[in-house]
């Protein structure tokens, strides 16, 4: 069972602050993927003209998708934590489960079954990296262990001999 995280904000704010940071993210990386792809297709000489056009076409609405997928997982995440009263890898899988499935209810229940596992899983995977991470870094801030005791007057074989 983890701790709770006392860093973050509590959360009615945590949502809030979780739609802003995704869609930042999404809009920043919008604008770079669709000013490049702009001056891409642009004819040459008007390369600077199409990606700005293009960036300030599409960017918002990629800082809109990813702003309401990160909304909807944090309300999902708070709405799950406050009913299982813990705080635990499975809060973020049944969040993505639950977000997937709804962002795709509009195409119908079978794509929205499938979208929902396909969501659940890739936050499985994020969330199993995550423990393995933690766990490598855990090992490497170990203290060394200690040279061990000298016994009757010899030094162990561990230690060496001067």
């Amino acid at each position: 069972m983890a701790s709770a995280d006392h860093t973050r904000d509590p959360c009615p704010w945590v949502i809030l602050n979780d739609f802003g940071g995704a869609f930042a993210m999404g809009a920043v990386g919008g604008g770079l993927w669709y000013s490049i792809k702009g001056a891409r297709n642009s004819p040459r000489g008007e390369r600077f003209v199409g990606a700005i056009s293009s960036m300030k076409a599409r960017a918002p609405v990629t800082g809109g998708n990813f702003g309401i997928w990160g909304g909807m997982f944090s309300t999902f995440d708070c709405a799950i934590k406050g009913i299982r009263q813990k705080e635990d890898a499975y809060n973020a899988i049944a969040s993505g489960f639950l977000t997937g499935g709804c962002l795709a209810a509009r195409s119908g229940p079978r794509s929205a079954l499938g979208s929902a596992i396909a969501c659940g899983i890739l936050l499985g995977v994020f969330e199993g990296v995550g423990v393995l991470m933690s766990r490598v870094f855990a090992e490497t801030q170990r203290p060394p262990p200690l040279p061990a005791p000298m016994t009757g007057g010899q030094p162990t074989p561990s230690t060496p001999s001067l």
